[in-house]
């Protein structure tokens, strides 16, 4: 109940403000079918936005269609079938990067965005490393609405207290830590289901790795095969020791695992940010005293960034609603509507300072490291590979589970890398 109290306050709020939204030559009507993952605990900051939709095209009759699963693992499975079989939905959330530009636009099935970026100003509010990730061959093909920062070390406070440990802020001290957490019957990271184990995956590389050599795996300046990516998998092997992979971590979801890190089964969970929304939102925790976050060792001063976008399929039955669909995602008030539930921060960069307030501890903290620390794309959540590779992944990531061998880890990843076109390959 409380949350639905602050859900349509923050709604009627920026009702006020809808005036500055560019309006449409022609007022759109029929069915409007949004394609997305966020439903349950995700789904609060998606009907933010569905609701001011409406209460400005009120003759849209608005389709909210989820599929559920972390990370959109099995919205991509149904995304594909209804893509290529000619029944495209309306708009469909897509990560931007290469899961974007490598997967749908390559393929011709999406429509340039380039007009409506200038009708609406966004070249100059948008960050252009952004709309680079956004970009092939000149044209522009969605539209993002949040920056997620992926790889944050969670915690609470007072059970750290309690089990007299500090967060680590080496791998060394990780390991330590492990140990004493161990002793105790602690998990000392607990992890989920198979895609949160890439997430972490793609963590540990970026420590080991430094973010010069991080990048440079995903434009062929590093081989898969290197000594540097042998090193990788074995310091992931050693974090992986430190964690309920052999137990039960196949049937947690992102979310029971970090109800495991609050309830006190385990001590830390290296989770995107949306973690901070469901902390926030649907637990009530307080950010900075009912749960805290930290660097994963050896990431201090990188972000490691992802944007939920969405753009228009070629063929979309609805073109003029998901216009103006598209054009409420990039304006301020749209991203003010959703971003504070959700737990990440607006990509534009004016609207994070019109309505600051809108925004708590940890939100607040996210916005000023995406202005100011060295970014770099994430794996899992589509930046660097396109879809195929992750697909792909999949079976390197077993490949290692199974063997605890580097060395196979790294060729497999190679000849991944070599038949999705991915890696600079």
């Amino acid at each position: 109940m409380k949350f639905r109290v602050t859900l349509i306050f923050v709604v009627v709020m920026l009702l006020g403000l809808v005036g500055t939204v560019t309006a449409q030559d022609t007022e759109p009507s029929g069915r409007l079918e949004i394609f997305s993952w966020w439903a349950g605990d995700e789904g609060p900051a998606l009907e933010a936005l569905i609701e001011l939709y409406s209460s400005m095209y009120p003759n849209v009759e608005v389709v909210n269609a989820t599929v559920t699963g972390g990370a959109g693992v099995n919205f991509r499975a149904v995304l594909k079938t209804r893509m290529l079989g000619g029944n495209p939905p309306d708009t469909f959330q897509v990560h931007a990067g290469q899961e974007l530009t490598g997967t749908w636009v390559v393929a011709n099935r999406m429509e340039d965005l380039t007009f409506l970026y200038e009708e609406e100003g966004w070249f100059d509010a948008l960050p252009q490393g952004v709309i680079d990730q956004l970009t092939y061959q000149g044209g522009i093909y969605s539209v993002p609405v949040n920056i997620h920062r992926a790889g944050v070390l969670w915690y609470i406070p007072t059970n750290l207290e309690n089990w007299g440990v500090q967060v680590p802020t080496t791998l060394e001290e990780f390991y330590a830590t492990c140990q004493t957490l161990q002793g105790q019957g602690v998990t000392p990271l607990v992890v989920g289901e198979a895609w949160t184990l890439i997430h972490l995956w793609e963590t540990v590389a970026l420590s080991v790795l430094g973010p010069d050599n991080y990048d440079a795996l995903w434009t062929g300046g590093l081989s898969p095969r290197s000594q540097e990516m042998i090193a990788v998998w074995d310091e992931f092997g050693r974090v992986l020791d430190c964690t309920n992979v052999s137990q039960d971590a196949a049937g947690l979801s992102w979310q029971q695992a970090t109800d495991a890190v609050v309830g006190g089964t385990a001590a830390f969970n290296v989770m995107g940010d949306w973690a901070a929304g469901y902390m926030s939102t649907t637990l009530g925790l307080t950010p900075g005293e009912g749960y805290g976050w930290a660097d994963f060792p050896g990431t201090e001063g990188v972000f490691m960034w992802l944007s939920d976008t969405f753009g228009l399929p070629v063929g979309a039955p609805n073109r003029e609603a998901t216009l103006a669909w598209l054009r409420l995602l990039g304006s301020v008030e749209g991203q003010n509507a959703f971003n504070p539930l959700k737990g990440s921060i607006p990509v534009r960069l004016d609207a994070f300072a019109a309505d600051p307030e809108l925004y708590n501890t940890y939100s607040q903290s996210a916005a000023a490291d995406w202005s100011e620390l060295r970014l770099v794309g994430s794996l899992m959540h589509g930046v660097v590979a396109n879809e195929r590779f992750m697909g792909d992944f999949n079976d390197v990531m077993q490949i290692y589970l199974q063997s605890r061998d580097s060395g196979a880890a790294t060729s497999a990843m190679e000849a991944v890398c070599i038949q999705a076109g991915a890696c600079g390959m």
